[in-house]
């Protein structure tokens, strides 16, 4: 994996940051806040770019949703010095879920509450001449690992360029909250779940692959550094199924039909 400087990069996030949203016209910045760790890392980096009177976070819980996820969020904001507030969406979610989608699984389910809690974030951002701050990393965006119109959709991404694993080397450093950078990654969508989990594949191993196939030379892996083919034909998969996710809707013209 590459190395990174934890200074120079909030130091050139920041001044992104700054120059995206002037270029906006708009004057504040809105974030889903949601207690872990990409988010977190998110609203840290706005907050020093910008200082917290610009910022707004807000928490969009559902019923089933973790509370420590909340308290975490909570806990987040207090520290940053940002305004925030609690959104409950299980009055949006469950009434179209109980009388047109009762056979709905967990995937479909998550998929609903991420796109209605940017839905919210969108209206708010109206609400408050504010810019929507996206809270994707690389690893996620390169994946696929994101909702399409939901979590995926943003303004700008401004830690879109960082690993999972470099998300987390630089948190510390942002005074994000250790309950925050220990806990298992997890978009809470339901019960017990966690991301590394849900994808088969650890943070760690993802990254070294990812690296290794979009920024360095994809011959380097081989089963004696430690990487097995399998894992590395499924990240290719990965990223290949995902494609769609990624481009704007395609047209006539730009496919082999």
């Amino acid at each position: 994996m590459r190395k990174m400087d934890v200074m120079l990069e909030e130091q050139r996030t920041c001044t992104f940051i700054r120059q995206y949203l002037k270029q906006s016209g708009l004057s504040h910045l809105i974030l889903g806040l949601s207690g872990g760790i990409d988010s977190a890392v998110s609203a840290a980096l706005c907050v020093r770019a910008l200082g917290a009177e610009l910022v707004r976070c807000v928490m969009l819980p559902y019923r089933t949703s973790n509370p420590s996820s909340l308290a975490d969020a909570r806990e987040m904001a207090d520290r940053l010095g940002a305004q925030y507030q609690v959104i409950d969406i299980t009055p949006m979610v469950d009434p179209y879920l109980d009388k047109y989608a009762p056979e709905a699984n967990n995937l479909r389910r998550g998929n609903l509450m991420a796109r209605i809690r940017m839905s919210v974030l969108y209206d708010l951002s109206a609400r408050y001449n504010a810019l929507v701050v996206g809270t994707s990393n690389r690893s996620e965006l390169l994946t696929g690992y994101f909702t399409q119109h939901g979590d995926g959709a943003s303004a700008f991404e401004p830690i879109g360029h960082l690993y999972k694993t470099e998300v987390k080397e630089l948190a510390p450093h942002l005074g994000v909250t250790k309950a925050i950078i220990n806990k298992k990654p997890s978009a809470d969508l339901w019960q017990g779940q966690t991301d590394e989990e849900e994808m088969g594949i650890s943070y760690a191993e993802l990254d070294e692959i990812l690296w290794l196939l979009t920024e360095n030379d994809p011959s380097l892996m081989k089963i004696d550094n430690g990487i097995a083919l399998n894992k590395i034909d499924k990240v290719k998969k990965m990223i290949s199924q995902t494609q769609y996710k990624r481009r704007l809707p395609a047209m006539i013209g730009e496919i082999d039909c």
